[in-house]
């Protein structure tokens, strides 16, 4: 009875306001969302409209004689692609490292028969609070070693704080009866972890995959202080380079062609088409992480926050 009286409600036709509420929350998130997308569409028509109108400004809306040669003679730049290698591979390496170790410290740290587990957990968390600051850390971190070298870009990371949090809160509202009957039947706390636990939390796991991978892509403050050989070089460090010498690059690049007479203004580059170009090529490979990982995302992040 109370099943056909639910579904008569929804079956009722919606009040005025009801209507007027659903038309201005689809217009106002719509506009939100147009705000989000609009950036990213007007450094992608600039890209591939008639540069000498890209850098007047006359490129808003609509690509203007449409061509993608920004993006192939871009793309032949000295260094981009072993800084393409580099950015892939700390991004990949880092969010694999993190992912585990996060997940696995946030799973023993759930635990109550964990040795003194609240003064590890508050030692984790209070790092999130406090730092010794930059020059402490570049101290420590060349005393390590890690100066010009790869670990440089992992090993910082491998643990965070506030991934640990929301992990730890997912594994707490996961079901005690379900590691109970494998330790029963004879698993260890490792064994449990990665058979039993690790698989039910893959939305948590998606979460802090996405902001672990999205920091590791966009960070090159580490790159300024760690690495000063060129091999170790990110993407995003050699777009902070690109962007301070945007007028020069664009006319080595107008050089290196192969007539100068032969080229068509239009599609020749600009410090404005190397600058969004070099943009783009490095914002676009992070975009593509999202539609995979969304839909666990929503789901994970509201349960590993919410505890209970």
């Amino acid at each position: 009875m109370e099943v056909d009286d639910h579904l008569n409600s929804l079956k009722a036709p919606k009040s005025i306001s009801s209507i007027i509420f659903d038309i201005f929350n689809h217009v106002l998130l719509g506009l939100f969302t147009l705000l989000c997308f609009f950036p990213i569409y007007y450094v992608f028509i600039n890209t591939v409209s008639d540069n000498k109108l890209s850098s007047l400004g006359r490129v808003l809306f609509v690509p203007i004689n449409i061509h993608f040669t920004n993006y192939v003679d871009v793309l032949k730049l000295q260094g981009l692609g072993q800084a393409a290698f580099m950015s892939v591979s700390r991004t990949v390496i880092g969010t694999l490292l993190t992912v585990i170790c996060t997940s696995f410290l946030g799973y023993t740290l759930s635990k109550p028969k964990m040795w003194h587990r609240k003064l590890w957990y508050r030692f984790v968390i209070i790092s999130m609070y406090f730092n010794a600051g930059v020059i402490p850390w570049f101290v420590t971190m060349k005393m390590l070693g890690l100066t010009n070298n790869f670990l440089g870009y992992i090993l910082p990371g491998v643990i965070s704080p506030f991934s640990l949090i929301l992990f730890k809160t997912y594994v707490e509202s996961l079901p005690g009866e379900l590691e109970e009957s494998a330790q029963l039947d004879g698993a260890g706390i490792i064994k449990t972890f990665a058979l039993i636990v690790f698989p039910l939390c893959m939305p948590i796991l998606a979460t802090i995959a996405i902001f672990t991978s999205v920091g590791a892509w966009n960070s090159f403050i580490d790159t300024v202080l760690l690495m000063s050989k060129s091999q170790y070089f990110t993407l995003q460090f050699v777009l902070f380079q690109y962007l301070n010498e945007v007028n020069a690059l664009a006319t080595m690049i107008r050089q290196g062609t192969i007539n100068y007479a032969q080229i068509d203004t239009s599609v020749m580059l600009t410090p404005t088409a190397v600058r969004l170009t070099v943009t783009m090529v490095v914002t676009f490979p992070i975009l593509l992480i999202y539609p995979f990982f969304q839909k666990f995302f929503i789901k994970g992040i509201m349960i590993g926050a919410v505890k209970g």
